[in-house]
């Protein structure tokens, strides 16, 4: 599996190249990242593989100095059990 950054998302390709799952987010200004969807399919579903995408937003807010708000309910859960994402999560 591999994870590819486009235009306000993060798609993950299968070993075939196709499109197992996305998560997408839009800014809000040049400081803030909304996560609203996650998605994964569910051929693919109890492998962690939404993890990674969510932590894939994660590590990009870092790099660019912004903050998450996370609305999709999958997000928010990682948020939820994550404390080493508080330093990305807008309050």
């Amino acid at each position: 599996m591999e994870i590819k950054e486009e235009k306000e998302r993060f798609v993950l390709l299968n070993d075939a190249n196709e499109e197992a799952g996305e998560m997408t987010w839009s800014n809000a200004g040049s400081e803030i990242m909304i996560i609203d969807h996650t998605f994964v399919d569910p051929t693919y579903r109890g492998q962690g593989l939404a993890e990674k995408l969510v932590a894939a937003g994660v590590e990009k807010a870092r790099k660019e100095g912004k903050k998450i708000i996370p609305l999709c309910p999958f997000a928010k859960k990682e948020f939820d059990e994550k404390s080493d994402y508080a330093d990305v999560l807008r309050k």
